[in-house]
């Protein structure tokens, strides 16, 4: 059974740092684009970032952009977000998401549409505090 679990979240003051990660339980992971999505009380789950099958590519919200960065590990089977100058508008519970695409095949795709992805972690919750 496909499954990812992610981990790293916790309370941090504003303008540090966090670095998540996400496992996944495949070995087909280079078939799957990766995103991170969060989703804050009262709202909807939004993308803050994705990466293509192979890494090469890469997407980010706005509101993160030169802030927030995502990788990942074939070795390990693992996705990252590094987030650094944090800021109390990012707390959130954060998702990891993957999209098992054919299109890996033979390009690197990637994806930001939250109804596209087949498989979410359980969430890790960031506080970030002012």
């Amino acid at each position: 059974q496909f499954r990812l679990v992610e981990s790293g979240g916790g309370l941090v003051q504003a303008g540090g740092s966090l670095r998540l990660s996400c496992g996944a339980s495949t070995r087909a992971f280079s078939r799957h684009a990766m995103g991170w999505f969060r989703q804050a009380p009262g709202k909807e789950r939004v993308i803050v970032a994705a990466i293509s099958c192979n890494g090469g590519r890469t997407s980010y919200a706005d509101s993160v952009k030169g802030r927030f960065t995502i990788s990942r590990d074939g070795a390990k089977n693992t996705v990252y977000l590094q987030m650094n100058s944090l800021r109390p508008e990012d707390t959130a519970v954060y998702y990891c998401a993957a999209h098992f695409s054919q299109a890996c095949y033979y390009a690197d795709p990637y994806v930001t549409d939250r109804g596209t992805y087949d498989y979410w972690g359980q969430g890790t919750q960031v506080t970030v505090s002012s």
